[in-house]
């Protein structure tokens, strides 16, 4: 498609204002060779260009579908610990050999139907994650669960409600905000789903789509309120922002990587806002603030969680060593555990 493109003297820029999308998806679609666009989307953008696409497809295998190198000892293990730590695998499949058969299994049917999570944020680089064992094996996970709870509850997402966001907000400021935060965007059609990293993964949060759903999924690798709240605003960005544009490839993001491209600007600015107002951020004494006083208030004025104050006077400043106490440190996978605690008694 790119050599097409380029073989009618066309820019991303015209490709994009013939599809009536934005640039930037263009952009996106190009630098991930088209690997996750979906087949009506790839048909249109065929038509406009005036190819004629073609299809060879063999008998259907599992092993077609896997990434194109072979998982290391190193990574089957870590796969498989964690699998069975976090009950990924059936009781019939804990051998080693059974256990990363069913793995396997997963992850090609979770690419036959969802293709890969190809894009992670790497700044203006995009790299590409398809192989990626771990990657894979954690989306195929949080998708399982996600395709079951959208099968129970039938989530309803209306892109153009954005009304709500700003009590999600609100939210923060309560001891039990992230579960009320689950189910405030499961009232508005939004699956959160929080699944723990595999070792050596470096992803906080991801977005994404199941079918027409949006799916947020989160590692909770920063098990900390305030990473927790940008987190989760920063992958609604990206839902609300992006529902057409890039989700259905979707996003994963790792809150230490701090070049981004302009989908991952548009998401972090839309969690900056919506958390503190740019206005009312540069005119705060909190900014400058050497004592914790002034960004309470600043809390309070908001609404939300002091602790989301603390955290972005810390990213700002580029000191990681201040108001390390204030941060709400340990508190949110405790409250998620506890609610599934409660939910298998």
């Amino acid at each position: 498609m790119v050599v097409a493109r380029v073989a009618r003297g066309w820019s991303q820029k015209e490709l994009a204002r013939r599809l009536f999308i934005p640039e930037q998806q263009v952009q996106r679609y190009e630098a991930e060779r088209y690997r996750s666009i979906s087949l009506g989307n790839l048909i249109r953008v065929a038509r406009t260009l005036g190819v004629k696409l073609t299809a060879d497809l063999p008998a259907q295998s599992h092993e077609q579908w896997l990434p194109s190198y072979e998982m290391t000892q190193a990574e089957a293990q870590k796969v498989l610990k964690h699998a069975r730590a976090e009950g990924w695998l059936d009781k019939a499949d804990q051998s080693d050999e059974s256990g990363l058969s069913q793995l396997k299994r997963t992850v090609a049917e979770h690419v036959a139907d969802h293709g890969t999570p190809s894009l992670l944020r790497t700044g203006l680089n995009v790299e590409d994650h398809s192989g990626d064992w771990l990657l894979l094996s954690w989306k195929a996970q949080v998708t399982r669960r996600a395709q079951a709870q959208i099968q129970r509850t039938k989530p309803k997402y209306k892109a153009l409600d954005v009304s709500w966001v700003m009590e999600l907000a609100r939210l923060s400021a309560h001891d039990d905000g992230p579960k009320l935060a689950e189910k405030l965007l499961a009232d508005h059609g939004i699956v959160l789903i929080i699944e723990r990293q595999i070792a050596g993964m470096s992803v906080d949060g991801a977005a994404f789509l199941v079918d027409e759903t949006p799916v947020i999924g989160m590692t909770l690798r920063h098990d900390r309120i305030d990473n927790f709240w940008f987190t989760l605003m920063h992958e609604l960005g990206h839902v609300i922002l992006h529902y057409r544009t890039g989700l259905s490839a979707g996003f994963f993001d790792s809150t230490e990587d701090f070049a981004v491209d302009e989908f991952e600007r548009q998401a972090d600015e839309f969690a900056s806002n919506i958390l503190i107002p740019e206005e009312l951020w540069v005119r705060s004494p909190a900014r400058i603030a050497k004592s914790p006083e002034p960004l309470e208030r600043l809390a309070a004025q908001l609404g939300i969680a002091p602790a989301i104050v603390f955290g972005r006077v810390r990213m700002e400043r580029k000191n990681y060593t201040i108001f390390a106490n204030k941060l709400g440190a340990g508190k949110v996978r405790k409250s998620f555990d506890a609610r599934q605690l409660e939910n298998t008694q």
